[in-house]
């Protein structure tokens, strides 16, 4: 099994990033899939969840709707988080995360498997 996230980077408050996820080893089609971030000091907190084929389900965080959406690609294996209006308190290592519950949460407990993350950095 394979989580790998990609396009983090640097970027000035109200700038925008899109982060992309490609899994591989699982049925990517049958899980639930979400991005959790952590900042330094901070706990692992549930950003954005998608569900798995055939649920339309999406959840977000208070702190990012309106700002953060997430789709997915069941062709491609890709889960993606565009982020725009991007904050400072945004600053954090952003972790992709697979569940094959169905019901999964924005909940760290309800994941199977993490990616390695990827930080984003949103300052002047």
């Amino acid at each position: 099994v394979q989580v790998v996230e990609s396009g983090g980077g640097l970027v000035q408050p109200g700038g925008s990033l899109r982060l992309s996820c490609v899994a591989s080893g699982f049925t990517f089609d049958y899980y639930v899939m979400s991005w959790f971030r952590q900042a330094p000091g901070k706990e692992r907190e549930g950003v954005s969840l998608i569900g798995s084929s055939g649920d339309s389900r999406t959840d977000y965080a208070d702190a990012v709707k309106g700002r953060f959406t997430i789709s997915r690609d069941n062709a491609k294996n890709t889960v993606y988080l565009q982020m725009n209006s991007l904050k400072p308190e945004d600053t954090a290592v952003y972790y992709c995360a697979a569940a094959s519950r169905s019901y999964a949460q924005l909940d760290v407990y309800d994941y199977d498997y993490w990616g390695q993350g990827t930080q984003v950095t949103v300052s002047s």
